[in-house]
């Protein structure tokens, strides 16, 4: 939980509703959140991944009750990511003693449609083993400034969270960065770069100082 443990690996930014902002933003948020909330990856179907938002302390629950969102000005949620991928050398070294087990037994080698079927269904049996690699990233949304955190190292990773965003909750995110503000401002971005103190160069007297 890199929210609470004060890590400062995260990216700000400026939250721009696309809309008329709602009276009453905590209301919004959570049913917001719960509508867009993680739901388990269904292992009976074909897919992947399961993505979605949960609670910051407990990331097995989407209820989002006061007392966990919300913390002063600040809500905080997680971001989950599930994924359940079977190595394509796990699944064909079931299948390759599957059909030698088959030859044995039958005296003949496995037809490619006993083949293809038996690999579904091995797909299968290791589909329901597996457990899903899981990753949280967490967010800090400041409800008064509307600014947001998205606590993440990989830029992968802080691009599909603010996706997530942006498209869950009708939002546009504007980068905190010196480069971004400039922009939105006006100001020319060469004039941010480090003064000379910060980089500890010593600047001519003419050039500190003026000419004598």
């Amino acid at each position: 939980m890199p929210v609470l443990r004060g890590a400062v690996t995260f990216s700000r930014f400026l939250v721009e509703p696309a809309e008329e902002a709602p009276a009453d933003l905590k209301r919004w948020l959570t049913k917001a959140l719960k509508a867009r909330a993680f739901v388990p990856i269904d292992r009976r179907s074909e897919e992947e991944r399961a993505v979605g938002f949960v609670e910051l302390e407990n990331h097995d629950s989407t209820e989002f009750p006061t007392s966990s969102l919300h913390y002063g000005e600040y809500a905080l949620f997680g971001y989950r990511i599930d994924q359940i991928k079977i190595p394509a050398p796990v699944l064909r070294a079931e299948v390759d003693k599957w059909a030698a087990n088959f030859a044995k037994e039958k005296g003949r080698p496995p037809s490619r449609a006993e083949k293809a079927e038996n690999k579904a269904s091995l797909r299968q049996v290791l589909r329901n083993r597996a457990v899903p690699s899981t990753k949280v990233h967490d967010l800090s949304w400041n409800l008064k400034s509307q600014q947001l955190q998205i606590w993440a190292a990989s830029r992968t990773a802080v691009e599909e969270v603010l996706n997530a965003v942006e498209t869950g909750f009708k939002v546009k995110l504007q980068p905190l960065v010196p480069a971004a503000i400039a922009a939105r401002t006006g100001i020319d971005e060469s004039t941010l770069g480090p003064t000379a103190e910060l980089i500890g160069v010593d600047l001519p007297a003419e050039v500190s100082h003026g000419e004598a």
